[in-house]
């Protein structure tokens, strides 16, 4: 092979090297932590909420155990809904016995438009649950400070671990709990903030889902994105 042929060569081995470490540069992860509930510090991420915002009776905590097994820390989100108002209460709502935790916002936007599925990894007591994503606030007036949801529910079994996956094209748009009648699509690359919650009245359309007042309890290990497609 004559010296330039030589030259050339290595100039177009070069280049697909290049090429190919630029390719695997760009191609993002099959699948991105968004939490892992490992360590005390995860509690600083999150706010709880209840009706007992609105004179409701219904309590909620979250908290981080490690049991000292070897498996590592959880986080665990349990509570007692109660459809009982307190007395005194100078509200007048009808919606009682729900509780929730919800992330706080994140620094910027959560761009998830590279994964088409979230999925949470729980042990829980046989109840549904709702997933909810908060996204730019599109959909809503201008007006209106609160940021958009998208709702999806989950059922976790009893007493055993269970990985639940979501697609994004599930979750579905929400005003205060309710189903918006629209056709809208989510926007995963302005993501906000998200939430786990619960309400007595909730079974998801589940059969045999645990609803009702009474007390809940979910363990949580970690939260994903996924890119499955």
């Amino acid at each position: 092979m004559s010296r330039f042929r030589s030259l050339l060569q290595a100039s177009v081995n070069a280049t697909k090297r290049a090429l190919t470490w630029n390719v695997e540069e760009w191609v993002p992860p099959s699948e991105k932590y968004i939490f892992s509930f490992s360590s005390k510090e995860e509690l600083k991420k999150w706010h709880l909420y209840s009706d007992s915002e609105y004179g409701g009776l219904s309590t909620a905590s979250l908290e981080i155990v490690d049991p000292g097994n070897g498996l590592g820390a959880t986080g665990i989100f349990s509570g007692n809904l109660s459809s009982e108002m307190s007395e005194g209460s100078r509200w007048n709502i009808t919606r009682l016995g729900f509780c929730g935790m919800r992330s706080k916002k994140f620094d910027g936007f959560l761009d998830l438009d590279a994964y088409d599925t979230i999925a949470l990894k729980l042990k829980g007591d046989g109840r549904c649950y709702i997933s909810t994503i908060y996204t730019e606030n599109w959909v809503n007036s201008p007006a209106q400070q609160e940021d958009n949801s998208w709702q999806a529910f989950i059922f976790v079994p009893e007493d055993n671990w269970c990985i639940a996956k979501i697609p994004l094209a599930r979750y579905l748009p929400t005003w205060r709990g309710n189903v918006i009648d629209a056709q809208l699509e989510m926007n995963p690359s302005r993501i906000v903030g998200m939430s786990l919650s619960v309400n007595a009245a909730g079974g998801g359309g589940v059969p045999g889902a645990k609803s009702g007042p009474g007390d809940f309890r979910v363990e949580i290990d970690w939260i994903k994105a996924l890119r499955r497609e």
